[in-house]
């Protein structure tokens, strides 16, 4: 498989960027090394996780000193313009 590079100009990995994507059919010695990882495995790769610790229990502190602001009926509402 060939990629049509001709109005990419040249750089150090064009040889490696003309051979295209490899392709394995399962029995290859590739394949046989590297076996597919299965669907859960790889989900748990992928899987959300807490970039910045604590920054959700931050927002939900910040949420409800909000909504407490705004829910005491002693503040008046404001006027629509």
């Amino acid at each position: 498989m060939s990629v049509d590079n001709s109005h990419t100009p040249s750089f150090r990995y064009q040889n490696v960027l003309d051979r295209g994507k490899p392709i394995h059919n399962g029995t290859d010695s590739f394949s046989v090394r590297h076996p597919a990882m299965d669907l859960s495995r790889r989900a748990k790769i992928f899987s959300p996780f807490d970039a910045l610790k604590g920054f959700g229990d931050e927002l939900e502190r910040a949420k409800a000193e909000i909504t407490d602001t705004f829910s005491n009926d002693t503040v008046p509402p404001e006027e629509p313009p």
